[in-house]
């Protein structure tokens, strides 16, 4: 049986990703440096490597071992769009160079299945909504650039070498393995439902919401949301998608639903049932308007379906990881 190896799957979606695959009776792999990602994140049911997916002998050395590997699905990024915006380097070569260096070993190997955790951070300011992945994209921080510039690569390395990719463009994730077991922990934490999350528990003294002049009906930025799992989902489609031997392609990944961040907070306290002080200060720069997908390529092709559409769901989910670990994996039982 072909194994899959999940690089970045000690990160938040990708340990949501794991813990999927297992459940779906993927035998995994999973390599991780550890810079943002916890190890007590991974399920004890993948084969776990501490390293870095730019160290080519060490990634030859996975893939020697995992022979089996058929596909590679790629959390490896960093992903903060205000730390992009003042260390674009640190992106660039983190993101950029680490996946021209994973494509070198897998074309030494032969491994032609890609599965890459895109961005609607490519598309920018967008001229509509929802975007379509036709749309333009013209990125407006060094994240998103480092995402579309990853994309171009992988659409130059199919042509030359017969990799095949899809790329999947996703906005806000939030939420959590329903029982609590696993869930998002950042440091810092830049996330908006983790740190609504984090006032309700009485671990921040109030929300910051950065900046109520959007032009948008409340004022706030508008973001459309998806839960992990449906994320992990459409990841385990797109693979097969790849396996029966389709095209590479991009999709869209969202609720087609956008909330502002005001209403955001309003389901986080009717959720928690906690009052959740909350002040408006300055805009953050990188931020566009309103960011919704339309996601009705990802479900008529790839048959996705996502099952946590609710923002209410979404908060639920979050809520019963944070409220358990409100200092998240440090306090893991």
């Amino acid at each position: 049986m072909a194994s899959v190896l999940v690089v970045g799957g000690a990160g938040y979606i990708g340990s949501h990703m794991v813990d999927r695959l297992i459940e779906n009776g993927e035998n995994t792999v999973v390599v991780d440096n550890l810079s943002t990602g916890h190890r007590a994140a991974v399920s004890d049911k993948a084969k776990f490597y501490e390293g870095d997916v730019a160290d080519k002998d060490f990634m030859r050395n996975v893939f020697k071992e995992n022979p089996d590997i058929d596909t590679v699905i790629h959390f490896a990024a960093y992903s903060l769009v205000g730390e992009s915006m003042h260390k674009p380097l640190k992106y660039f070569d983190n993101n950029v160079a680490g996946l021209v260096k994973l494509l070198e070993v897998m074309k030494e190997v032969g491994v032609k299945n890609l599965v890459f955790s895109s961005s609607a951070a490519t598309y920018g300011i967008p001229d509509h909504m929802p975007i379509k992945e036709s749309d333009p994209q013209n990125p407006i921080n060094p994240y998103g650039e480092s995402k579309l510039m990853m994309e171009k690569i992988m659409k130059w390395a199919d042509e030359a070498y017969g990799i095949k990719y899809v790329a999947l463009r996703y906005f806000n994730v939030a939420g959590a393995k329903p029982d609590g077991s696993i869930g998002e922990d950042h440091g810092p934490e830049t996330h908006l439902v983790p740190i609504i999350l984090q006032v309700a528990l009485g671990e921040r003294e109030k929300l910051q919401i950065y900046g109520d002049d959007y032009n948008t009906p409340d004022g706030t930025n508008i973001r459309d949301y998806v839960h992990p799992y449906d994320l992990a989902d459409a990841h385990i489609l797109a693979m097969n998608y790849l396996r029966e031997g389709n095209p590479s392609d991009a999709f869209n990944l969202g609720s087609s639903t956008g909330f502002s961040n005001l209403e955001m907070l309003k389901a986080a306290r009717e959720v928690t049932g906690k009052e959740i002080p909350a002040e408006i200060a300055g805009r953050r720069g990188g931020d566009p308007d309103s960011l919704v997908a339309a996601s009705d390529k990802a479900r008529k092709v790839l048959g996705w379906e996502p099952k946590y559409d609710d923002v209410h769901s979404l908060i639920e989910t979050a809520w019963a990881w944070h409220s358990k670990h409100p200092h998240g994996f440090e306090d893991r039982d």
